[in-house]
């Protein structure tokens, strides 16, 4: 060969391994035997324009070439015979009897893993926010975007916003846009190509160790850190925070917490409820119940006069009192139109007690019905008023 020619690729290249010969090495050596989708590692043999030959041993001469070499350019700019690359099995024994492999597919294959990985272990990646939607952050991670829910956010991060109005909480997200954050992956799913990040991990066990130091039962001094639609947050104590559920604010029928409750007002509240770093918290339970004098005051089948609140499909919600409510069920109107007909909002009407469980909380009531009165024609005759001659 002349010094200056370019060399045969036969004589360059070993060509793929006659099947026969494949077979055989398989054989006797299961981990020969690729299939698409396998990463396979070998020793790069030669760049040749737009090809890369691999020498992958027993598994034959692998190349990547086409679209596959022009996507992982950069890559493959950088190797130089006899280095280690890993790749993809892409087509296992192409008509040339070569192993088709991806330089690109392989880099996927190996971010997934890691960000299962970073799952699995719980390491936390420090990430810059790159956008904000109404329902969280973009982040990304080796190249891969990653959703940050904004129910994961910390304490420090999350848009207390009271009313819970959509737009003022993405207004809120928006200012977190730049700024950078530790976070776990706490969802990985390659097939959907979708990412969940948590901001929260970093901060559970230093919460759960602060909140050792209280119990269920405790009542505790705090203040109002933000008003949602289902309820109000509180922080107390070192850095800790709360919850009052909508239904834990009063006895009465709360429909917006913020007509109770003011973000920085000052409240003492009972804690209800430990689990792990969520502290549930309760105003109601700081005052005396009410219904443990219902039975008392309300008495089965007497008649009270009570003014409508609420129109549910089930029923309608009757105040009694400022702290009693009754339910007057659905049945006892036939249908939802027919009850908006009989009652209106914020008038008062009678009512009959059907059945009163002061320890469930519940008074059933009923459309007070006025008794027919028997018609004329119809009223009894005294027998001695009877216009029928006596019998015989």
């Amino acid at each position: 060969m002349e010094p200056n020619a370019e060399p045969k690729l036969d004589a360059a290249i070993p060509r793929g391994r006659h099947p026969m010969e494949l077979l055989m090495k398989q054989k006797s050596d299961p981990a020969a035997f690729l299939k698409a989708g396998d990463i396979a590692e070998g020793e790069v043999l030669e760049k040749r324009g737009t090809r890369l030959f691999v020498d992958l041993g027993a598994r034959g001469t692998g190349i990547i070439f086409g679209r596959e070499y022009h996507e992982a350019h950069d890559m493959i700019k950088g190797l130089a015979p006899g280095d280690r690359i890993a790749a993809k099995v892409v087509e296992p024994d192409n008509e040339e009897g070569y192993v088709e492999l991806s330089l690109r597919e392989a880099g996927r294959e190996k971010v997934w893993k890691e960000l299962a990985r970073l799952m699995a272990a719980g390491e936390l990646v420090r990430l810059k926010v790159l956008e904000a939607n109404r329902g969280g952050l973009i982040l990304e991670h080796l190249g891969v975007s990653g959703f940050l829910p904004a129910s994961q956010l910390s304490s420090e991060h999350y848009p207390r916003v009271d009313g819970g109005d959509k737009m003022r909480i993405h207004e809120e997200l928006k200012k977190l846009v730049g700024q950078e954050f530790e976070v776990a992956v706490i969802d990985v799913n390659q097939d959907d190509e979708k990412v969940i990040f948590s901001e929260k991990t970093r901060e559970t066990e230093a919460v759960k160790q602060r909140l050792a130091a209280y119990k269920v039962g405790d009542v505790i001094e705090g203040e109002v850190a933000g008003v949602v639609s289902f309820g109000a947050f509180v922080r107390f104590g070192d850095g800790l925070e709360g919850l009052i559920h909508i239904s834990e604010i009063d006895w009465q029928l709360i429909t917006n917490p913020a007509d109770v409750l003011k973000s920085g007002e000052r409240v003492r509240v009972k804690i209800i409820g430990i689990e792990g770093d969520k502290v549930s918290l309760s105003l109601k339970a700081m005052k005396e119940d009410p219904w443990s004098r219902a039975e008392e005051k309300y008495k089965k089948g007497g008649v009270v006069m009570g003014t409508v609140v609420k129109f549910n499909p089930f029923g309608v919600f009757v105040k009694l009192d400022p702290e009693i409510q009754g339910l007057v069920h659905i049945s006892e109107f036939g249908s939802e139109a027919n009850m908006k007909e009989t009652l209106r909002l914020n008038e008062p009407h009678e009512f009959t007690i059907l059945s009163v469980d002061a320890r469930e909380h519940r008074l059933a009531l009923g459309l007070a019905r006025e008794e027919p009165q028997p018609s004329a024609e119809g009223a009894a005759i005294p027998e001695s008023e009877s216009t029928e001659p006596p019998g015989p």
